[in-house]
């Protein structure tokens, strides 16, 4: 399995897996909580038939990846996405995260810049900020993310039965865009992520982005489903044209939060339209 050190814990090394196939011009796929890398299957399969280089990797906590008890913040993450662009050597990359990975996206380009870097794209983003303060009214009060810590704690399967309902709308898409079968994979992957990574991250939800987006300077792919019930499109992706230079909206029509899954056919058309201009 490929893998890269990205730091220690006591005496034991952080790795990171990762997926690189392929060749053309690279894309770093980036998954979001509770998943892993391979959660992209329906956008990697077009990707690769489409010439490109298709590198995915499964963020510190979860899937192969290590699973220490720190560096569950964006600075962390997005060094940790640092140390593997580098130990590729990539040049010339879209950056394609989604929901949490959207955030290694924002803060990677802040941190580091677009040296690296020729596109970005952003689908069910958590910027620009979710927490609700008095200069981001429109955001969401901190004792909905202390629930959440508190239902992890209580019952993490059951935290996560609730999660994944929500993550695909299944009251209006079971069956039909999401089946039984597909909601149980993506919950054996959550339940195999690490407990503790997987209540750290809440408090990473509350970072605010918006100083990072102003340093994006590389043209930015938004998508996102208009009935998004984990992070709603109107506190979310709406708010991200007045903050970026060079963004373009892409609104997937009843999709719930993971459209890559839902809605493929339209994410991957309007991703493979954007990474071709």
């Amino acid at each position: 399995m490929p893998r890269i050190t990205v730091a220690t814990e006591n005496v034991a090394p952080v790795q990171i897996h990762y997926e690189d196939h392929g060749s053309g011009r690279p894309v770093v796929l980036i998954h979001g909580y509770p998943l892993n890398g391979n959660s992209w299957e329906r956008q990697e399969r077009e990707l690769l038939a489409n010439g490109y280089r298709v590198i995915s990797y499964d963020r510190r906590g979860f899937g192969r990846s290590s699973q220490p008890t720190g560096g569950y913040d964006y600075d962390t993450f997005a060094s940790d996405l640092s140390a593997l662009l580098e130990h590729l050597d990539l040049q010339a990359v879209a950056l394609v995260g989604f929901s949490m990975g959207t955030g290694e996206v924002a803060r990677y380009l802040s941190t580091y810049g677009s040296g690296r870097v020729r596109k970005a794209a952003l689908l069910g983003a958590i910027p620009p900020f979710l927490l609700k303060t008095t200069d981001n009214p429109a955001g969401v009060d901190a004792e909905v993310f202390e629930g959440i810590k508190a239902a992890i704690v209580k019952d993490r399967y059951a935290y996560l039965e609730d999660l994944f309902n929500d993550f695909y709308n299944v009251d209006v898409f079971g069956g039909s865009r999401i089946s039984d079968r597909a909601w149980q994979a993506s919950f054996v992957v959550a339940a195999g992520a690490s407990p503790h990574a997987t209540y750290a991250c809440v408090d990473s939800w509350l970072t605010d982005f918006r100083g990072d987006l102003e340093k994006v300077d590389v043209p930015t792919l938004v998508v996102h489903g208009t009935e998004d019930r984990i992070l709603p499109i109107s506190a979310t992706a709406e708010r991200l044209p007045a903050l970026i230079d060079d963004v373009r909206l892409v609104r997937i029509e009843g999709g719930p939060h993971n459209i890559a899954w839902t809605h493929p056919e339209e994410v991957n058309r309007a991703l493979l339209e954007f990474l071709a201009e």
